[in-house]
C-alpha cells in the first residue's frame, strides 16, 4: 500500500519567509513541529472545549487531547502510506490552534459578530495570523517562521480555494490541491473527533451500545463479536473494545481508499497530486458509510442533547456580550491589543483578542467585567 513516490521531498521545500540556517540534526518539518508544540497558542488548547465542557465533567476531551489523538492517527496513516511523517505530524498539531473558546459555538458566535461589519471569523485564517505574527518568541522575525508547506497545509487542510477567493491565501497556490500529507489531516480529524465524541457521549450516559447498533452501519457486527468474546465484561469495557475496532475500521478504510484512489488515477508524483481536479485522500465505500452514519448518530444523540445545547447558547451569548463591550470600551483591552486599534479595524482587534482566550480566561474576564 506504500505511496512513497508521493512522499513530500524535504529537499523540495519552498523555504521560510525569513531565511534561517539549517539545524544540525533536525529536518525542517521537525523544527516546525517543535515550534508549534512550544507556542503559547498550542498550550492554550488545554483549556478550550472540544465538545463537552469542563462544567459537565473533567473526564472528557479538550481541544489539546483531541489534537494529540489527531496527531496519533495522522502519523499512523502517514507511516502506513509511506508519506512524510514529520510533515504530517506538524500539520496535525497545528490544525486547531486557531479555534476560539467554547468549540464551534464560539467560532459561530465570533463569526456572527464579525458579519455585522461585513467581515468574517475563520479559524484557519486566525491560525495563520498566529503563526505569522501573533506568536512572539524570536528576536529575528515575528511569528514562528514556519515553512511554506506547513503554512499552506494549515490553510488547506479542510478545504481548497480558488484564486482570488481569499486574498490572504493568494500566496498558497490557490486552485491547486495540497500534498497528500495535508489532505490526510481533515479525515484523520474526522476519525478522531467522531470516535472520541462517541466515547464521551457514552460516558455521559446519552445512549447505550444497543442504541448505537440500531443506527450505525457495521457497529452491530462489531458489538456482537465483542459480546461473544467477552460475555462477562461490563458494558463500558465492551464499549471500549468495540471503539478500538471502530477506529481500526475507519483508519484501515482510509488507508485502503486512498491507495485505491491514487492507483486508479495513476498518480505518479507530488506535482500530479497538486494538479488533480479533486482530493485523493478518501475512505473506501464501506468505511465512508460507517463514518457518515456516525456523524448522523452524533448529531441526533450528542450535539442536539439539551445539556450541550444549553452550553452552546450560554457560550454564544457570553461571546456576543464581551465582543460588544470591548468595542464600546477599547481602553479595557490589554496594551498589546489596544495598540493595534488604528492600524486595523477595532472589530478585528476585539475578535482576535477573544479568539485567543481559553474557556477559563474568558469566564474570569467576564466575571471581572460584568460582576
Amino acid at each position: 500500500m506504500s505511496l512513497e513516490r508521493l512522499r513530500y521531498p524535504i529537499d523540495a521545500l519552498r523555504g521560510r519567509k525569513y531565511p534561517e540556517p539549517a539545524h544540525r540534526y533536525r529536518n525542517e518539518f521537525q523544527r516546525d513541529r517543535d515550534r508549534i508544540v512550544h507556542a503559547r497558542a498550542f498550550r492554550r488548547l488545554e483549556d478550550k472545549t472540544q465538545v463537552f465542557g469542563e462544567r459537565l465533567s473533567d473526564h472528557f476531551r479538550n481541544r489539546l487531547t483531541h489534537t494529540i489523538e489527531v496527531s496519533q492517527i495522522a502519523r499512523t496513516l502517514a507511516v502506513a502510506l509511506g508519506l512524510a511523517e514529520d510533515f504530517t505530524e506538524a500539520l496535525a498539531l497545528a490544525h486547531d490552534i486557531g479555534h476560539p473558546p467554547f468549540a464551534h459555538a464560539g467560532e459561530e458566535a465570533l463569526d456572527g459578530c464579525m458579519r455585522e461589519f461585513g467581515d468574517r471569523f475563520d479559524h484557519n485564517v486566525h491560525a495563520l495570523h498566529i503563526v505569522e505574527s501573533f506568536e512572539l518568541r524570536y528576536a529575528r522575525f515575528p511569528g514562528l517562521n514556519l515553512t511554506f508547506e506547513v503554512r499552506e497545509g494549515m490553510v488547506k487542510h479542510s478545504r481548497d480555494f480558488a484564486p482570488g477567493e481569499c486574498t490572504e491565501f493568494d500566496e498558497y497556490l490557490p486552485g491547486l490541491r495540497p500534498p497528500l500529507e495535508a489532505q490526510l489531516i481533515d479525515l484523520a480529524d474526522e476519525v478522531a473527533y467522531n470516535t472520541a465524541d462517541l466515547d464521551d457521549g457514552h460516558s455521559a450516559g446519552l445512549f447505550s451500545m444497543d442504541d448505537i447498533a440500531t443506527e450505525l452501519p457495521h457497529y452491530a457486527e462489531l458489538a456482537a463479536e465483542i459480546r461473544f468474546q467477552f460475555p462477562g465484561a461490563p458494558e463500558k469495557v465492551q464499549f471500549q473494545e468495540v471503539l478500538r475496532r471502530l477506529i481500526d475500521l475507519l483508519v484501515s478504510g482510509l488507508i485502503e481508499g486512498t491507495t485505491e484512489n491514487v492507483e486508479s488515477h495513476k498518480i505518479d508524483s507530488v506535482d500530479a497530486v497538486r494538479h488533480h481536479p479533486t482530493r485523493l485522500v478518501a475512505m473506501t465505500a464501506s468505511a465512508a458509510e460507517t463514518n457518515s452514519g456516525l456523524k448522523k448518530f452524533l448529531l441526533s444523540r450528542v450535539y442536539s442533547s439539551p445539556a450541550l445545547v444549553e452550553e452552546r447558547v450560554h457560550a454564544c451569548q457570553g461571546i456576543d456580550r464581551m465582543f460588544r463591550f470591548f468595542l464600546d470600551h477599547p481602553e479595557e483591552l490589554p496594551e498589546g491589543h489596544s495598540e493595534r486599534i488604528g492600524l486595523m479595524p477595532a472589530h478585528r482587534v476585539v475578535c482576535d483578542y477573544i479568539a485567543g482566550m481559553t474557556d477559563g480566561f474568558f469566564r474570569r474576564t467576564a466575571a471581572r467585567l460584568f460582576a
